[in-house]
């Protein structure tokens, strides 16, 4: 069984190699809140009223080829403190930072086809990992659907740096200082699920909302999964996996650290 193991890891490594040397996240900005809107939404739900608010001319923005920088899928949007431009790898900085402090889009929406539920697959990422968990810089996001935070984890606490981390909800944290992803935060959680069931007929409200803690450096973002916002779960890998495609696409990585 191991050698059986040994020959399927070796057989897909190569195969993870090859797709990270042909393409790596990329990142086209943009401020229009209803590309925004409309990149994430999928199968029975309509949206409208779509508003955005930038922490800078560069917060925000569309992206491709996320899976083969190791984000754990491939085409969404991405809504940071700062700048894009502290998304794409190497991981070779210890403190991106664009300057800003808050991104918010929100958009009404309805659901079309008679259910009650929404989905969607998100991934929260920043540079403030490791040396700044339980600390004043302590970055969040809300995921508001109609007012009420639906970024949560299973046990009912909410996705935050202090929550997510090497020593709290490890299963759901990705250390990219160890794992060398090709995506310039140090730390990620792994693909996460947001969901709402029994919801009311009519229109409701939905806001994403990202915001730095104690001072605009050191960026922060949310990852959206393109076409995921629906009333169908998307499937996601497990935690594990997605630690593997990291390790597969550019193997173990180290730098060094900078005090803030």
């Amino acid at each position: 069984m191991k050698k059986l193991r040994a020959i399927a890891l070796a057989a897909v490594f190569p195969c993870l190699w090859a797709a990270s040397a042909s393409a790596t996240i990329v990142v086209t900005d943009t401020n229009d809140a209803s590309v925004l809107a409309n990149s994430i939404v999928g199968s029975g739900i309509s949206i409208s009223n779509a508003t955005y608010s930038g922490a800078t001319t560069t917060a925000s923005g569309t992206f491709v080829n996320g899976s083969s920088s190791g984000l754990g899928f491939d085409t969404g949007i991405v809504l940071t403190t700062g700048t894009t431009a502290c998304v794409p790898g190497p991981n070779n900085s210890s403190s991106c930072s664009g300057g800003g402090t808050t991104t918010s889009l929100s958009f009404d929406f309805e659901i079309t086809n008679g259910d009650d539920s929404v989905f969607f697959n998100y991934v929260w990422g920043s540079e403030e990992y490791n040396e700044y968990v339980d600390s004043s810089f302590n970055d969040t996001f809300d995921l508001l659907l109609d007012g009420v935070n639906i970024a949560q984890l299973p046990n009912g606490q909410d996705v935050e740096i202090d929550t997510v981390n090497n020593g709290d909800n490890s299963a759901f944290f990705r250390d990219n200082t160890v794992l060398g992803l090709d995506l310039q935060y140090d730390g990620l959680t792994t693909v996460l699920t947001a969901s709402a069931t029994g919801l009311a007929a009519g229109t409701h409200s939905f806001q994403f909302l990202v915001k730095d803690a104690g001072d605009s450096s050191y960026d922060s973002g949310v990852f959206v999964s393109g076409n995921t916002f629906s009333t169908d779960p998307t499937p996601v890998p497990e935690p594990s996996i997605v630690a593997l495609l990291g390790l597969g696409l550019l193997g173990i990585g180290a730098r060094k650290r900078a005090l803030r």
